[in-house]
């Protein structure tokens, strides 16, 4: 059988490896990849467009691939504009209607004002809130809370 300790690591260890996952996820799709697929796109259009039109034959790989930057990325700001406008709104909407921790503080918030809490309840949720941040202590919120000898005052 195992130990307690021994299960923890493991745990510890599965957090660690999905997170690293995820970090290379986002580093390989958003960064990487994207800059090899542009350069590719770049080379395969150069290839196929250019090289075998006779008009544009003679066109060298540097010029072909400056005027692509140079109307690709304004084209590709106008896109990325219009869609900041106009979708996130929809994107933020579908994140928030899915979001069940959202969800569940928000819903502790408002029986909280409603005075249907128990204190049990608001230790529980100050628990649950607390693993979350991986804080040992409650975090400073307001001026009653700040450790002994730390003055709000200012100088």
């Amino acid at each position: 059988m195992l130990k307690s300790s021994t299960v923890f690591s493991l745990i510890r260890n599965k957090k660690w490896v999905r997170r690293r996952w995820l970090d290379f996820r986002n580093g390989n799709g958003l960064y990487l990849i994207f800059f090899l697929a542009l350069a590719q796109f770049v080379i395969v259009q150069y290839k196929l467009l250019l090289e075998r039109t006779p008009l544009f034959h003679s066109t060298p790989l540097w010029l072909f691939s400056a005027i692509f930057v140079g109307t690709y990325v304004p084209l590709a700001v106008i896109i990325g504009v219009w869609h900041r406008r106009t979708q996130y709104n929809v994107e933020n909407q579908t994140h928030f209607e899915r979001n069940p921790i959202g969800a569940t503080l928000n819903l502790f918030l408002i029986d909280l004002i409603d005075g249907k809490i128990t204190e049990d309840e608001k230790k529980q949720m100050r628990r649950y809130l607390l693993d979350i941040m991986k804080q040992p202590e409650r975090p400073l919120i307001g001026a009653n809370d700040l450790p002994q000898g730390v003055s709000d005052k200012k100088n």
